[in-house]
């Protein structure tokens, strides 16, 4: 029953994570011009948005499997 209780601690730290980071940026870097010896890259920064919902599951489920565990054990 340690198991349930330690991925339900994961769970909820990761989904208080997710709302309290709403998105996830990252660097794309793609090559604009490859003319021999010449080479120019771009950089965008790109985000994939988190919605508040997924945050809020993942940390309900957290709590779901805390009360699991300390109940079997």
């Amino acid at each position: 029953m340690r198991g349930l209780l330690g991925l339900g601690i994961v769970l909820l730290i990761v989904g208080l994570a997710i709302l309290a980071l709403p998105a996830i940026t990252y660097t794309d870097r793609e090559t604009a011009v490859d003319i021999g010896p010449i080479e120019v890259e771009t950089e965008r920064e790109k985000q994939i948005a988190l919605p508040p919902i997924l945050g809020i599951a993942t940390a309900a489920a957290g709590v779901a499997l805390i009360v699991v565990g300390r109940r079997r054990a």
